[in-house]
């Protein structure tokens, strides 16, 4: 069992994570409700480790003094004696806990040497029966010893467009270093929050309470590549170690493991066998499948997905990667997220990618991304159940991958299981910081409960990031979509429309841009009409699974008395019907 009990409202997971992760750095072993096993019943497990734990923090902010099961928690403790209290936004704790001692973490930036956070390590070192480590002590000093984060790499080629190879070098490395038992390793999605910012390494060390930072550059050009590495000393600024990699393309797997066992080396820790072992293992041997593969991801990340030629160029992309290297797990993952989209939202012929699903299975039964992909397709053949239990297996697998959370999201929608929802796509927004689909969805997850707090709070995260992701590409239909949801809730209701009238300029044949459109409209910009206008072309043609989600989106909810709605949703039916 952990020694610390992490209690937090849902709207705040990206703090429970952090805390976690800083007090992991320390040496304490912590538990979130993300690392729940799919055999065990959720209030089960809770009350469990909750009552195991020797110190239990609780992260008091104004969704959790709100939260039933937050106050339920922090009572077990304070009862028990093992309650730390810190708050976040300024909230005041609920009585009794307003008697209690409580830290205030409000403006903390991860500063290690912040006297509010201090307090709460010394508390959590006291009742966990270890002693917190003093900055600067030798056993602060080992502890930051085993600590890394990588930074993302720099493109250094000419083509901007090969930033995908640049960044899957990075994931790569993070990977590896993550399967080193001695090495505490930041996050993919901290990381990379870091990206194309102009950063001081001991900013980024004490911000995140690591030893060490990896940065480095990849150029790549034809069949040459060429790496620099350099790891740095967190607190002297020094450098520990540092490469420079000329090389074929073709030994950039053997490049990778080069620099994950030299940065191993100069920190002077010891590689186990079976670790080397799991390093190398790539899921190919081919730098050919490889790179078609990192191109098909990136696209999947950024494209939009309204476009017919979205899907096709991520089936297109994996197909070939498969066709050069026919046991590519991944590869066969991915193609079946491609063609899953693509029956979803364009109808068609084949299975939706199940036959690729279950291939990739067949390869590979533990990979998270091939499960996921399949609880999607189960859920979209309304086997709730079944795609429940497949969701759940792929979060266990990999608790920490952006597709696995948010399939994990889209299965709990579809089944209105929205407190569920809420929590996975709180997990992908942290993730990946350039997602805007998650915080999207979230808005109407936290409306329909009811949380207006909540769906504002996620929709400043989707403003920030659809501006961001806009500036680079005028046109994505997708992120104009939730961006104008964003700035429905936000109140900008006339900037909103204008968005609407631009989005259908550009691109008026985006089937998901419109749908999405038409949520907007209905649900926060009080225009039916509107929105029945938006929805008539799309129901005319919905595929089966297109119209299931229609009936579970909670956006659509004051449509649903609408006779002119249940006439459009009833026809699609008897059309569906009559062409089974």
């Amino acid at each position: 069992m952990s020694d610390v009990f992490i209690s937090y409202a849902r709207s705040t997971a990206s703090w429970a994570q952090q805390i976690a992760h800083s007090l992991r750095a320390l040496g304490h072993t912590v538990w979130v409700d993300d690392q729940l096993p799919v055999h065990r019943a959720y209030a089960e497990v809770i009350e469990e480790r909750l009552r195991a734990a020797k110190a239990v923090v609780v992260i008091w902010s104004d969704a959790a003094v709100k939260s039933q099961w937050v106050r339920a928690e922090a009572n077990v403790a304070r009862e028990a004696g093992s309650l730390v209290q810190l708050r976040i936004d300024g909230a005041v704790p609920p009585l009794p806990f307003n008697e209690i001692h409580c830290a205030d973490l409000t403006d903390w930036s991860g500063d290690v040497d912040a006297p509010a956070w201090r307090k709460v390590v010394e508390s959590v070192a006291e009742l966990a029966g270890a002693q917190a480590p003093v900055a600067g002590s030798p056993a602060a000093a080992q502890t930051r010893r085993l600590s890394v984060c990588v930074l993302p790499f720099a493109n250094m080629s000419d083509d901007p467009q090969q930033e995908y190879f640049s960044d899957g070098i990075s994931e790569d490395i993070i990977t590896d270093l993550s399967k080193v038992s001695a090495l505490a390793v930041s996050a993919r999605h901290t990381a990379f929050s870091f990206k194309g910012k102009a950063v001081r390494v001991p900013d980024v060390a004490r911000q995140l309470q690591v030893s060490h930072v990896l940065e480095g550059s990849v150029r790549k050009a034809g069949g040459r590549v060429r790496i620099t590495a350099q790891l740095i000393d967190g607190a002297t600024g020094n450098h520990v170690w540092a490469e420079r990699y000329d090389r074929d393309l073709g030994d950039i797997f053997a490049l990778q493991d080069e620099i994950s066992e030299a940065i191993v080396r100069a920190l002077k820790l010891t590689l186990l066998p079976a670790e080397k072992k799991a390093i190398e293992q790539r899921g190919t041997d081919s730098v050919d499948a490889y790179n078609l593969y990192l191109m098909a991801r990136q696209h999947l990340f950024t494209g939009n997905d309204g476009d017919p030629r979205y899907g096709e160029t991520v089936i297109r992309l994996c197909r070939r990667a498969t066709e050069i290297d026919p046991k590519y797990a991944l590869a066969w993952a991915l193609m079946a997220r491609g063609e899953r989209i693509q029956q979803t939202l364009f109808g068609g012929t084949g299975d939706g990618g199940l036959a690729a699903a279950e291939r990739a299975l067949a390869l590979n039964p533990e990979l998270a991304e091939a499960h996921a992909v399949k609880a999607s397709l189960l859920a979209g053949a309304g086997l709730a159940d079944e795609a429940a239990a497949e969701s759940d297996i792929a979060v266990a697998l990999d608790p920490n991958s952006h597709e696995v959370n948010s399939a994990a999201a889209f299965v709990a929608l579809r089944a209105r299981r929205l407190d569920d929802g809420i929590r996975y796509w709180e997990r992908a927004v942290a993730l990946m910081d350039t997602d805007v689909v998650s915080p999207g969805m979230l808005i109407g997850c936290y409306t329909a409960l009811g949380d207006a707090e909540g769906a504002r709070r996620a929709a400043r995260i989707t403003i920030a990031r659809a501006e961001l992701a806009l500036a680079a590409d005028r046109g994505n239909g997708r992120t104009i979509s939730h961006g104008v949801t964003a700035l429905a809730v936000l109140g900008e209701a006339d900037k909103a429309k204008q968005w609407v009238a631009n989005g259908l300029l550009i691109d008026p044949d985006n089937v998901a841009m419109r749908y999405n459109f038409a949520c907007s409209l209905a649900a926060r910009l009080n225009d039916m009409d509107a929105a029945l206008a938006l929805l008539a072309p799309i129901l005319k043609t919905a595929t089966r699974e297109f119209l299931q989600l229609i009936g579970a989106d909670p956006d659509l909810d004051q449509l649903r008395q609408d006779p002119r709605f249940t006439a459009m949703v009833g026809a699609a039916k008897a059309r569906l019907e009559a062409n089974p």
